[in-house]
């Protein structure tokens, strides 16, 4: 994408851009299905959602899954008991929803079954459905962890249910 366009879509798109999209009860919603999440496996489910990037990464050419691994990292997704974290990033002006996994968490699901997760957040938020999907979405990605990884009831929550906006 050129330079430009980029800049503006970023500049343009705000925090009340991301309220919009993700209002209170959005928000909510969005906590509780990843606490009822985990209470049925061991995965650590975070989530931030971003409106924009700082403009000095656009101009530096980050992109939005590099800016997910650097969250990542920032927010010590990867420092959970079982290597079992994973970050569900949303940033809404380049329209790019990434998810980044731990070790073992990467390795359970196939590559298509990440895209399908990502799939039902991506194809809503183009439809302006972002609660529905996004629910939808964490429902989904809650089965399949729930698969790979049952609760065992040994574990304590080792991150923030809470989505982060930024």
């Amino acid at each position: 994408m050129p330079l430009l366009p980029r800049l503006l879509r970023h500049l343009t798109t705000t925090a009340a851009s991301g309220k919009r999209a993700f209002p209170v009860a959005t928000l909510k919603a969005i906590e509780d299905v990843i606490a009822q999440g985990e209470r049925l496996h061991r995965a650590e489910v975070r989530l931030v959602i971003e409106a924009a990037l700082p403009l000095i990464d656009v101009w530096r050419h980050v992109n939005a899954r590099d800016r997910a691994r650097e969250l990542f990292s920032h927010y010590r997704v990867w420092d959970t008991e079982g290597n079992c974290g994973l970050l569900v990033y949303i940033n809404l002006a380049d329209h790019k929803v990434e998810i980044i996994t731990d070790r073992a968490v990467g390795r359970a699901l196939t590559p298509e079954e990440w895209r399908d997760i990502c799939g039902l957040m991506t194809q809503g938020f183009r439809r302006g459905i972002f609660h529905d999907s996004m629910i939808s979405a964490l429902a989904a990605l809650n089965h399949k962890l729930e698969q790979h990884f049952p609760d065992t009831g040994e574990r304590r929550n080792q991150l923030p249910d809470t989505p982060l906006i930024l």
